[in-house]
C-alpha cells in the first residue's frame, strides 16, 4: 500500500475511534488496529495522537473551505451561494457523522488547536466577502454587520449539528432537509433588503 493511501487510513480509522470513544479515552493502539496497520506507523506518520486530531482537523476544514470556495466561485447570487453553503454544511452530517461528532465533540472544543490554525478565520473571511457582494448587489441590507452576519451563520450551522450531534435534534432526511430551508429562511433570509424580498 502506498505511503499516502496509509496515511489516509490512519485518519480515517482515527476518526471512528474518536468519535465513537472520545479523543482522550482513545489510545493509539486502536487507532492501529482500527486502519489494520502496525502501531510505530501511527507515530511514523504523525509523531503524536494531538498531531492526529490536528490533522484531521485541517484535513476536514480544507475540504469545507475547498467547498464554501466552489460555493464563493459560482456566479450565482449572494444568497444562493449563502443557500449552498448551508446545504453543504448541514448535508455533512448525513455524508460522514462520525467526522461531524469528532468536530464537534473534540476539535472545535480544543483551544490549543484553534489557536494554531487559520481555517475557521479562512470560512468567516469567505462568509463575509459573499455577504458584502450581497451587499454590492442590493439584496443584503446596506447596514448589515458583515462580521457579525457572518458569525451567526456560522453559528446556527455549528448548533444544528450539535444538536444532531448531541442527539437533541432529529436527524432524519427529512429534518435535515428541513433544517436547511429553515436555517437559509431565517438566517440568509434575514440578510435580505426589504426590496428584495
Amino acid at each position: 500500500m502506498a505511503p499516502d493511501n496509509k496515511r489516509q487510513l490512519i485518519l480515517e480509522a482515527a476518526v471512528r475511534v474518536f468519535a465513537r470513544q472520545g479523543y482522550e479515552a482513545s489510545p493509539v493502539g486502536d487507532i492501529a488496529a482500527q486502519a489494520g496497520v502496525a502501531y510505530g506507523l501511527v507515530y511514523h506518520y504523525f509523531g503524536s495522537k494531538d498531531a492526529v486530531l490536528e490533522a484531521v482537523f485541517r484535513e476536514a476544514w480544507g475540504r469545507l473551505l475547498a467547498a464554501v470556495a466552489l460555493a464563493e466561485e459560482t456566479g450565482e447570487t449572494a444568497a444562493d451561494q449563502l443557500d449552498l453553503v448551508v446545504k453543504i454544511v448541514l448535508r455533512s452530517w448525513r455524508d460522514d457523522p462520525d467526522l461531524v461528532r469528532l468536530l464537534v465533540r473534540e476539535v472545535t472544543r480544543s483551544p490549543h488547536i484553534q489557536d494554531e490554525l487559520d481555517e475557521i478565520g479562512q470560512a468567516f473571511a469567505s462568509l463575509r466577502r459573499i455577504i458584502e457582494r450581497g451587499q454590492s448587489e442590493g439584496t443584503f441590507r446596506a447596514e448589515l454587520d458583515t462580521q457579525l452576519a457572518a458569525w451567526m451563520l456560522y453559528g446556527a450551522l455549528e448548533e444544528v449539528l450539535t444538536g444532531w450531534v448531541l442527539g437533541q435534534l432529529p436527524d432524519d432526511t427529512a429534518a435535515v432537509a428541513s433544517a436547511e430551508r429553515e436555517v437559509i429562511a431565517t438566517i440568509v433570509g434575514g440578510f435580505r433588503s426589504v426590496s428584495v424580498g
